[in-house]
């Protein structure tokens, strides 16, 4: 691969679309790996939109990102939360769900958590 690279999101690799027209996942595959836009839509919950297709009981993807627009609540399984908005970096330990807040869709990027997030389970 030559040593400068520009792909766009917007002809990703694959797209994976979520459950219900929730929102949908853009992938680019890199070198180090993919990375992932995620567009949650209003009323997007990983427990009701990507548990059904992840086949766990909570998200296992370990997640570091940013915030584009939007706002997204996370809850560990702990019960340990965060709320993230436009520009906020994000580190998200695998064991949690999560949900849009208010009537935004929320866009996000992710460089470690999106490889195989919301494929069907094997």
């Amino acid at each position: 691969m030559a040593g400068i690279v520009r792909k766009s999101f917007d002809q990703a690799d694959e797209t994976r679309p979520f459950q219900d027209g929730k929102g949908r996942l853009d992938v680019i595959e890199t070198t180090g790996g993919a990375v992932g836009r995620a567009v949650f839509e209003p009323g997007w919950r990983w427990s009701e939109h990507i548990k059904p297709l992840a086949g766990t009981d909570s998200c296992e993807a370990a997640h570091t990102g940013y915030v584009v627009s939007g706002r997204i609540k996370v809850v560990m399984n702990d019960g340990a939360s965060e709320e993230y908005g436009p520009g906020d970096f994000m580190q998200i330990d695998p064991g949690h769900d999560a949900w849009v807040v208010g009537d935004e869709p929320c866009v996000a990027l992710d460089w470690t958590g999106y490889g195989t997030y919301a494929k069907p389970a094997s």
